[in-house]
């Protein structure tokens, strides 16, 4: 029995006449080429939409955003990778109607037009609510990190920057003494010579300066991060439980077809000050009057959700469970009773903690509430370290909070429906 065999390669092939015949009337790529030649080029910023009349005719920039956008959609993204897809594909051959721009053409593209690229998602997300592929209802609302082109030691914090100068602080001193010590006791253990001690000297000086320039930088910025190779990227915890450069993107996803509103490339380190901004512009996107936004634990922050409700939008975030009194054992707010008529807690013990003030807490107007018999009581081991009794601060518009935790309780399968509807995007750009 013989193998299956290939065909002669030197066989005379009836391929079709034309190369518009390889790409099937229903292929994306011919949605592609379509909307690209729909938008107004000229208006959106683009570099070239309106060429010179004199030098070496450009690439019209249509046909390198079709390119791009074929890479996304495709996965080959480098310039290199796209420059080669346009010699193998047919797809592309087809795309860019034979074509064949070179890899640094194709990177500089993206590098000149980043704000006119912006406005092209921004032009699709209005071409889907024409469609009505927006419920414009509810919207699920989370970030991802990506991983910047910066190595974690080309990025100093002010704690960093102050370890290293101690460090060559004291390696100035070391040397210093070795100076001191050289008209000394002769040892059979060679020594470097006063010169190249000095040489030392002078070039750990030049990295200390360095780092002196470094720290007044932030000092000017009030940044709590520098970062020298990717200038906007900070080090941030992971999913892996580790630290590394990074971009936090922000998504907004609407709820009929899980497509992308609203999207945001940020440098905060969580996502706790994002919700207001995230769940503002998709709801302007949306055009809609109210808008319901679901979010992780990630994102509970009493005065973002404050804000948003303002905005007629409506949220519906878990509340995390990170006191520091469920560590060691002890009793929580949430098994203290508030009473909002007469505007006081009641304890375990059954006991009236009472108004006392109001001061500024963690950048929140909150009211501390009191109990002046708390050394007294039998449950002041669960209750309290403290040895004045337990406090009890309340945020003065906590009753935002408390009506949201309302909703989540009533409404669980809006907070189970949040993972289908938002964290798959991420998984489909990161895969």
């Amino acid at each position: 029995m013989d193998y299956i065999s290939g065909v002669d390669r030197n066989q005379t092939l009836l391929l079709p006449e034309s190369l518009d015949e390889y790409v099937n009337k229903d292929n994306p790529v011919r949605f592609l080429d379509v909307y690209v030649d729909s938008l107004n080029l000229v208006d959106l910023g683009f570099k070239h939409a309106s060429p010179n009349m004199r030098g070496r005719p450009p690439y019209h920039p249509a046909d390198i955003l079709k390119l791009y956008l074929y890479g996304y959609l495709n996965k080959p993204r480098s310039s290199r990778k796209l420059e080669m897809a346009t010699y193998r594909n047919v797809e592309v051959m087809w795309l860019m109607r034979r074509l064949h721009p070179d890899f640094k053409t194709i990177a500089d593209f993206r590098k000149d037009n980043l704000t006119a690229l912006k406005k092209v998602c921004r032009e699709f997300t209005v071409l889907c609510k024409k469609l009505n592929l927006f419920e414009c209802q509810l919207v699920g609302i989370d970030g991802s990190k990506f991983k910047a082109v910066n190595h974690n030691n080309r990025s100093y914090s002010n704690k960093k920057i102050k370890k290293t100068l101690e460090n060559i602080d004291k390696r100035i001193d070391d040397y210093f003494k070795d100076l001191n010590q050289q008209d000394g006791i002769e040892s059979e253990v060679s020594k470097p010579s006063a010169q190249e001690i000095k040489q030392k000297i002078k070039e750990l000086n030049e990295h200390k300066n360095k780092y002196l320039r470094l720290q007044k930088e932030l000092e000017v910025s009030n940044e709590n991060q520098i970062s020298l190779t990717d200038s906007d990227s900070r080090m941030m915890k992971t999913a892996n439980h580790g630290t590394d450069m990074c971009y936090n993107v922000q998504i907004a996803v609407d709820d009929k077809h899980k497509l992308i509103v609203e999207h945001e490339v940020t440098n905060s380190i969580n996502d706790q000050a994002e919700l207001s901004n995230m769940a503002i512009k998709a709801k302007e996107t949306l055009e809609a009057e109210h808008l319901d936004v679901v979010t992780d634990m990630g994102y509970y922050n009493g005065p973002e959700v404050k804000q948003c409700q303002e905005q007629n939008i409506t949220c519906y975030i878990p509340k995390p469970k990170k006191s520091n009194n469920l560590k060691l054992g002890l009793h929580t707010i949430d098994d203290f009773e508030y009473d909002p008529e007469n505007d006081y807690y009641v304890c375990p013990a059954n006991q009236q903690l009472s108004y006392r003030s109001t001061i500024t807490k963690g950048g929140k107007l909150q009211k501390v509430y009191h109990f002046k018999g708390c050394q007294q009581c039998a449950l002041k081991t669960k209750c309290t370290r403290n040895k004045q009794g337990r406090h009890i601060y309340r945020w003065v518009e906590q009753r935002v909070l408390e009506q949201m935790q309302q909703r989540v309780a009533d409404n669980p399968e809006i907070i189970k429906k949040r993972k289908q509807l938002v964290e798959h995007p991420f998984g489909t750009i990161k895969h």
